[in-house]
């Protein structure tokens, strides 16, 4: 029981961060969630794959309800989510067969590396130019293949690519956490599909895994994520944009450290 409860609460912090900051919830529940089945005893072999495709099953759940809280207010972009899905499900197939390639402390040490360089990238906040826009379709298409890949790798890494693109282009920053919202589904639905399909062809899974998703806990997120997203995107819209500008930043920070420690 104690296993289900600490599922349970991953969720519910990851549904308000996902709320919050349109992050899809990954970056909590992929290093939670490998303490966890590390402690469980789960082969090392495939606790990072079972930890992101895990992550990604759960985000399809967690960004439906954040995405509708988002679009209560008005602040997700359809146009950018058209444009930028196809080539998010191209992008995360492709990522999701490339990370049954690699081992798990690449991936480890990539998922801190590419975290703390996005934190960056937000604290320093660099304006764009007034004039700068969207791409045509064709660009916007290449960004989700790339956005697609990096999230597969890192089970939920989208969102440090996809809100910084839609800055870039001076998309307001509500609106850029709320269309990353809606983008997570797409990610989500296709990287669990393609981590899936990759683990079923492994041995030594635990029982109750449906490739390299395991159900017991993608249950556990599912049940308390759901709620506590809305009110991460409900906060979101009350607070300056500056100030969560800096949390996002710190947030991910953080989250690289934990993981760069686990490797140590």
């Amino acid at each position: 029981m104690e296993w289900w409860a600490a599922y349970l609460a991953v969720g519910a912090i990851a549904g308000f961060l996902a709320g919050l900051l349109g992050v899809g919830g990954g970056f909590v529940i992929v290093p939670s969630l490998i303490f966890l089945f590390n402690s469980q005893h789960f082969p090392q072999t495939h606790l990072l794959h079972l930890a992101l495709g895990t992550s990604l099953a759960s985000i399809m759940f967690i960004s439906v309800s954040s995405l509708r809280a988002h679009h209560a207010h008005g602040a997700v972009n359809w146009k950018v989510v058209r444009r930028i899905a196809p080539g998010i499900v191209i992008g995360t197939l492709l990522g999701s067969g490339l990370a049954a390639l690699l081992s798990s402390s690449f991936l480890a040490l990539f998922f801190a590396v590419f975290v703390s360089f996005a934190a960056t990238q937000i604290l320093l906040d660099i304006k764009p130019k007034p004039s700068r826009q969207l791409p045509g379709r064709a660009g916007t298409f290449l960004v989700g293949i790339i956005i697609g890949i990096i999230f597969s790798l890192v089970g939920g890494g989208g969102a440090v690519l996809s809100i910084p693109f839609m800055l870039y282009c001076n998309i307001k920053t509500h609106d850029a956490i709320g269309t990353s919202a809606a983008i997570g589904f797409p990610i989500a639905i296709s990287g669990a599909a393609g981590y899936i399909l990759t683990g079923l062809a492994q041995e030594n899974l635990p029982p109750l895994s449906l490739g390299f998703i395991y159900l017991p806990a993608l249950l556990g997120l599912m049940v308390t994520s759901v709620f506590t997203a809305p009110f991460g995107a409900k906060l979101a819209h009350r607070m300056p944009v500056e100030r969560l500008k800096k949390i996002f930043a710190v947030f991910l920070y953080i989250i690289a450290a934990k993981m760069l420690v686990g490797l140590s």
